[in-house]
Order: C-alpha cells, then structure tokens, then sequence
C-alpha cells in the first residue's frame, strides 16, 4: 500500500500560487544561480587554458563541449531521478559530483583530462535547470509560465555574476586554485539551500506533481512526436545561440580588446537575459509558449545579424545587451510548452529531453565556430552558421503554430 498519499491527504495542503510557493521558487533560484557556476567558467577560463596546454582554439573548446554534453544528459537523468524521487534527491547527487569535478579540473595536468572532467561538471550542474523548471511548473498555475522563467533565471543570474568572479579569481590566484575554490564553495553553499528547500517542502509527499494541474494545450500530436519535434527545434536555435554565448571572450581577445573585456560583455549578456527570462513568462501566461518561442527566435536572429556589422568596442557592448535581452526567453519557452501539452508526472523527464536537445546544440554549436575561426581566421563565417540555424528553428515553430491555428479552424 502506497502510504505516501494517505499522509499528503491528512497533511496541509499545498496551495498552488501561494506566498509559499514563491518563497519555494525564491530558494530555488539561489540553488540555480549557483549550481550554473559550470555553464559559465569554462567560458572565462578558454583562453588561459589555451595559452598553458599550447593547444588549438577548436581543441580548447571541446572542454565546452563535454560540460554542455554532460548538462545535457544529466537533464534526462536527474529529471527522472526528480519524477520518481524528488527534486531534492536530484540536486543532492549533482552537488557532490559538482565539487569533486572542480577539484578534479584544477589539478589537471594535460588537456585530455580537463575537458573530460567537465562532462561530470556538467552532469552535475544539470539539476539545477531543467528539473527546477519541472518542478516550479508543479507549484503553480495562474502563474506557471512566469515561474517556469523565474526558475530558469537562476541560470543566467548565476552568468552575470560568475564570469568577473571567475576572472578574477584567475588573475588573482590563477584557474587552478579559482576551479578548485569553486568546487569547496559551491558544495557548501548549496548543501546549505538545500536544506532550506527540502524543510520548505516538508515531508508529506517526495513528487509535486502528484495534485499538478493537467495539461491546458492540445496540438493533436502525440507525446513523443511532439517530443521530438521540440528537440530538433531545440538544436537549431541553440547553434545559433551558442556562437556568442561560447565566444565573445576570445572574440574580444582576437579584436585587441582583452579578454576581461569580453568577460564583462557575456556577464551584460547574461544579465539582460535575466530580464528577457522573466518578460518571457509573463508574455507566456498571456499568449502561449509557442508564440513567445517564435518572439524570442525572430529577436535572436536580429542580434545575430547585428554581430556581422559591428565590431566596436562600444557596439559589441550594446549588440551583447540585445542579444541578452532578446535571447533569455527562448529555453524557458520549451518548458513551458511542455507543461501546456504533456502530463505532470511525465514534466521532468520530457523537459530533460529537450532541453537535453537544446544543450547538444549548445555544444555543438560552441566546437563548431572553433573549428571555423581555425579554418577561416575570423568569425564572421561563424555567426553566418549560426544565423542558417536560426532560420531553421523560426521554420519549426512557424510550422507548429500553423498547425495549431489549423485545428483551431477545425474545432
């Protein structure tokens, strides 16, 4: 006998939009802000690492790669892990890989062995994303899609304030001893959140999605294929994105700008996204995941086609503000869709997937303008890849509105 649900009912329930709620979501931020830590340093760290281990940009770049790969298969793994336990049980594994793959980062003595530890950093920041937006989708409803953003913010709030410190840290004391810093403070920091979280949740029930309100969208296609057709989406509007989140440190480098330059310009970028996140959620609530997706691909592109024209000191500071600004809402825009469509108890696990999806085209996207800066000497043919890939996403979600305004006629 299931005596999990005998003790939710005779337990106070839980209030869907309630003060307790956001004070949940306002924990789970802190937890986000600070478990992004992996998303971010290997930007900042690219080209010292470069510089010591003498090797190419595209070589380099693949340690960004691996921690996207292991970001993106952890969302699979910990939303699972967070649909059949709980999201407590899920950051509590990532917060002990995190620390060990920072220290393991810091003593690496070839570049074979830090690229490869930054597939457990990433592994290990993946709770922190995908499964908090699945589980803060579960807290509310009036205002899911604004808390689903909220949640993803962390993210980005976390990339506004890593990437001086991170800098910092490494003129001050180097990227060693900075990465192991990182790993001793984050295990700290967010054991401590954690349990702040899990007492917020008491102890009645492991899985918020139990009383989760049900689906509200119905697009006529199946769960996987819509699965599916989401996931692909995913890619494609993250090659694109990846070009100046991965690159605009070294991309100041090569322009003679410094790299602490370049730094200051992905933390302005993330920090706009910040505010483009939360826009997203309100805008979502009003007119749908789908069509605030399509808003966010048509601005990233603009962005993107901006960076082919101005290369000033002061205009790539204002391009990075856009891009920030009009970027940030496109990975909470899935979720959200995902929520609208699919089943409560299936959240974790399908949001893992697509944003598993969006972080392969992260990765890929993020080794791939390295090999074209090595084989063309510029980026310009980079940011070219990256607007044909976001033409390629705009198709997709054209096509899933047109199919949506197709049933509607039917209906």
């Amino acid at each position: 006998m299931d005596t999990t649900v005998d003790v939710t009912r005779h337990s106070q329930p839980f209030i869907p939009d309630s003060r307790r709620a956001w004070i949940r979501l306002a924990v789970a931020v802190l937890i986000g802000s600070l478990g992004s830590v992996g998303m971010w340093s290997v930007v900042v760290a690219l080209p010292a690492v470069q510089s010591e281990f003498g090797v190419a940009r595209g070589t380099a770049s693949l340690a960004f790669t691996l921690v996207m790969l292991g970001f993106g298969i952890g969302q699979v793994v910990t939303g699972k892990i967070s649909d059949r336990y709980g999201i407590v049980a899920a950051i509590g594994v990532g917060i002990g890989i995190l620390g060990l793959g920072y220290i393991g980062a810091g003593v690496s003595s070839v570049i074979w062995q830090f690229i490869l530890v930054h597939f457990l950093i990433g592994l290990s920041s993946a709770a922190t994303f995908g499964p908090l937006m699945a589980e803060a989708s579960h807290w509310f409803d009036r205002y899911r899609g604004l808390a689903v953003a909220i949640a993803a913010s962390g993210n980005y709030i976390g990339g506004t304030i890593w990437p001086p410190v991170i800098s910092w840290g490494m003129q001050s004391a180097g990227w060693r001893s900075t990465h192991i810093g990182i790993g001793i403070f984050t295990a700290v920091a967010m054991t401590l959140a954690l349990i702040v979280l899990r007492l917020l949740m008491g102890s009645g029930t492991r899985r918020s999605h139990v009383d989760a309100a049900p689906p509200r969208v119905d697009l006529g296609l199946s769960t996987n294929a819509l699965t599916a057709i989401l996931s692909l989406a995913s890619i494609a509007c993250c090659v694109a994105m990846s070009m100046p989140q991965v690159h605009i440190v070294a991309y100041c480098g090569d322009l003679g700008y410094g790299v602490a330059r370049g730094a200051q310009m992905l933390s302005l970028m993330l920090g706009f996204g910040i505010i483009s996140r939360i826009g997203s959620g309100f805008l979502a609530d009003r007119i749908g995941g789908v069509r605030t997706l399509l808003i966010g691909s048509i601005a990233q592109g603009s962005a993107l086609l901006m960076y082919l024209f101005f290369d000033g000191l002061t205009s790539l500071y204002v391009i990075s503000a856009l891009f920030g600004l009009f970027q940030g809402g496109i990975v909470p825009s899935y979720a959200i869709i995902v929520r609208e469509a699919m089943p409560a108890r299936e959240a974790g696990t399908r949001i893992g997937i697509v944003i598993f999806a969006s972080v392969f085209g992260m990765s890929f996207g993020g080794w791939v303008s390295g090999v074209i800066f090595d084989a063309t000497g510029s980026y310009s043919a980079a940011f070219l890849n990256g607007l044909a890939w976001n033409a390629l996403n705009m198709t997709i979600v054209v096509g899933l509105l047109l199919r949506a305004r197709q049933r509607l006629a039917m209906a």
